[in-house]
């Protein structure tokens, strides 16, 4: 523990370093740039959300108004990113600790030669440096590669757009389907997107797969997968709430059902979101889907839900409360060709169950609860509490990508996992910077304890984000 706290100071001092260079630079540049007597445009005084108000007459840095040289059917926008983060208890062993750091740089250009047509492609580098626990590749490595590339046919808000190329998908608040740019390797899938708008319904459809990174080529989709689905959204059918059903289906080859025999996944979810207010404007926010298909030899039945309740901002502080539940089946007699767990499809799972990210949506039931607050100006916090317990006793306990971390095969003596506390927060110090912060500790319960070594488990982050060439 001394060795990972010594550790700690050296990776947040380098961390803090990184981050007050791009201050420093940001503001130098931005103080021989600017004068008394420069003008704003309408874009340049809209600050991002948490940041400070700029000065009179301030302008952004020089390195972020490259759009400003460049003809308006032609938008640029860079971003760098650095986070340090780290384990102590990797496994729920006490031996297994580590501290590393994540480097991304994205580099995007748009082309829009008419209001029915644009173009937008993403270049993406991912490095990890000085990890020497687990492994190294994705998602903490992604070379130099073409993340995003893409055409919109029809008009932003027109009756119906097509996207199609190498695309992000992105479905209610990313429970089942999104980007999980929290990774450095963030998803993304090649395929075609029709955007269908009227007055009181939103509907999408897409047919796509999912694109894999290859560390020494071309990172590819296909191999068998296949993702596709419809979402729509109504929001105007329930009073002060959005109903939002949906329909996926996945598909994917050589998977193995209970007994191992390889065979395709054909897997369909069904399922509704549900968000809107109560009375008192206490916000509501639901997500209960069902699962049926086969793999292999095997047929599946699975279900999962999410229910939260979040009071308004109330005071100076903009002190708010929620509280919520999330369920996900799992197997009960694992080897009877019937397969009960969830499966949690693509999602961005970082800090649905838990800041650590040891829990997934698989075979879990989970309650939290967390207070929000910004006691200074752009500086919010939250201080969240979980509890997490098996569905079944005969499955196992999965992290937030999904994997099998634990399982006791003759059936776990109890279901409690443990409990996490964490806290984090964040600071918008320019439109171009900010900077976050985070730690999450998990005391191990009694299943745990039973199938791991039982260590505690702890994850600490700062991480600082700057965007270049735009103005935010």
């Amino acid at each position: 523990m001394v060795h990972l706290s010594a550790r700690l100071i050296r990776c947040v001092s380098r961390s803090t370093c990184v981050a007050a260079g791009l201050l420093i630079a940001t503001a130098t540049i931005s103080a021989q740039q600017s004068s008394p007597a420069s003008q704003t445009s309408p874009a340049q005084q809209t600050a991002a959300p948490g940041a400070q108000a700029a000065p009179p007459g301030a302008r952004p840095p020089a390195i972020n108004r490259a759009n400003e040289l460049l003809p308006k059917w032609l938008r640029v926008r860079g971003e760098f990113r650095e986070r340090m983060e780290g384990f102590d208890g990797l496994g729920f062993n006490a031996a297994r600790e580590d501290l590393y750091y994540l480097s991304r740089v994205r580099l995007n250009a748009t082309v829009t030669p008419g209001k029915a047509l644009s173009f937008q492609v993403q270049a993406q580098d991912a490095r990890v440096a000085r990890k020497t626990v687990g492994p190294t590749g994705t998602p903490f490595r992604a070379p130099f590669d073409l993340r995003m590339a893409f055409a919109d046919v029809g008009a932003a808000t027109g009756p119906v757009t097509v996207r199609v190329g190498r695309q992000e998908l992105v479905y209610g608040d990313q429970r089942l389907v999104g980007h999980v740019s929290w990774l450095n390797a963030a998803r993304t899938f090649d395929g075609a997107k029709v955007t269908f708008r009227g007055k009181k319904l939103q509907l999408e459809a897409f047919g796509t797969s999912v694109v894999r990174i290859l560390d020494s080529e071309f990172d590819k989709s296909g191999n068998g997968n296949r993702f596709a689905g419809v979402y729509a959204t109504a929001p105007s059918l329930v009073p002060k709430g959005t109903v939002e059903p949906y329909l996926f289906w996945k598909r994917d080859r050589n998977q193995l059902s209970e007994t191992g025999t390889p065979g395709n996944l054909n897997l369909t979810t069904v399922g509704v979101r549900w968000v809107g207010r109560l009375p008192r404007n206490v916000e509501y926010n639901t997500d209960t889907a069902l699962q049926t298909g086969s793999l292999a030899t095997d047929d599946i039945s699975a279900f999962a839900g999410h229910y939260q309740l979040r009071t308004p901002p109330a005071g100076r502080v903009a002190f708010r409360v929620s509280s919520e539940f999330n369920v996900a089946s799992g197997d009960e007699t694992p080897g009877d060709g019937a397969r009960g767990t969830f499966d949690q499809l693509y999602p961005t799972p970082h800090d649905k169950y838990g800041l650590a990210d040891q829990v997934g949506w698989r075979n879990i039931r989970h309650v939290r609860a967390g207070i929000e607050l910004t006691p200074a100006k752009g500086l919010p916090v939250g201080v969240n509490y979980h509890s997490w317990w098996l569905n079944e006793k005969r499955d196992g306990l999965y992290n937030a990508g999904g994997a099998l971390l634990a399982r006791v095969a003759a059936g776990a003596a109890s279901r409690h996992v443990g409990q996490e506390v964490d806290i984090q927060a964040s600071r918008a110090i320019t439109p171009q910077l900010q900077l976050a912060a985070g730690y999450a500790h998990i005391f191990t319960g009694a299943f745990l304890k039973q199938a791991t070594p039982g260590a505690s488990y702890s994850h600490p982050y700062v991480m600082a984000t700057y965007v270049f060439l735009a103005e935010r």
